[in-house]
């Protein structure tokens, strides 16, 4: 234990310099997934047999790809066609991207629940489409899709180590450079566990709240 902790108090610094990058990837393909995500959703209730086509295509895509072929095409493959991101920001768009899917599937099952009614009664008193799903529909919708979003937060988090294999300097890679100088890989991979914990009890403990919300009547 003693030694643990002599190893805690050497490598925390170090560690906590993964966390930072960690924390920035995750926040970063959250914004970029959500706002693709209510994009590709939007496209899917739209009524129209292309939009709906086409996101419907990408949405299976981007699920069929692994994460990780994804990061490697964003950052290895696009240069080739002049496109040239940094692994930070290659590492977001791909996780926004990866993550988008999921994003739309939840935000277009929240938009199909709510009751038609609504809707015909928007349209009823002169609202359009643009409108009523602006004033009635997502903002129920959104309310209803938060249980869900919290657990793709969550998810995105744990992913956000994926990045390491395009050389993002996250918590996992950190981890895995100081346990490779030290052979200390028990006292390095119980920090790196510990802290992935850390970060995502809180997120855990909102989506529990959300959850009990959206259950009561």
């Amino acid at each position: 234990m003693e030694s643990f902790l002599a190893d805690a108090r050497e490598f925390l610094p170090i560690l906590l310099q993964g966390v930072q990058l960690t924390i920035l990837i995750t926040v970063g393909s959250l914004v970029v997934s959500t706002a693709l995500g209510l994009v590709w959703a939007m496209m899917r209730v739209s009524g129209i047999a292309v939009l709906s086509g086409l996101s419907a295509l990408f949405i299976n895509v981007i699920r069929g790809i692994p994460v990780i072929v994804q990061l490697f095409y964003i950052y290895f493959v696009l240069p080739d066609f002049g496109i040239s991101l940094s692994a930070v920001q290659a590492g977001v768009l791909g996780l926004g991207l990866a993550y988008s899917a999921y994003q739309a599937e939840n935000f277009r099952a929240a938009i199909e629940a709510i009751d038609k009614g609504q809707i015909e009664a928007a349209q009823t008193i002169g609202m359009g489409w643009g409108l009523t799903m602006r004033r009635v529909v997502l903002p129920q919708a959104l309310r209803s899709a938060l249980p869900p979003y919290g657990n793709v937060m969550i998810m995105m988090l744990k992913d956000s180590s994926q990045a390491s294999t395009i050389t993002v300097a996250e918590l996992a890679l950190q981890g895995k450079l100081i346990a490779s100088a030290t052979f200390k890989n028990t006292s390095v991979f119980t920090l790196v566990a510990l802290m992935y914990l850390t970060l995502s009890l809180p997120l855990i403990l909102i989506v529990r709240h959300f959850e009990k919300r959206a259950g009561r009547p």
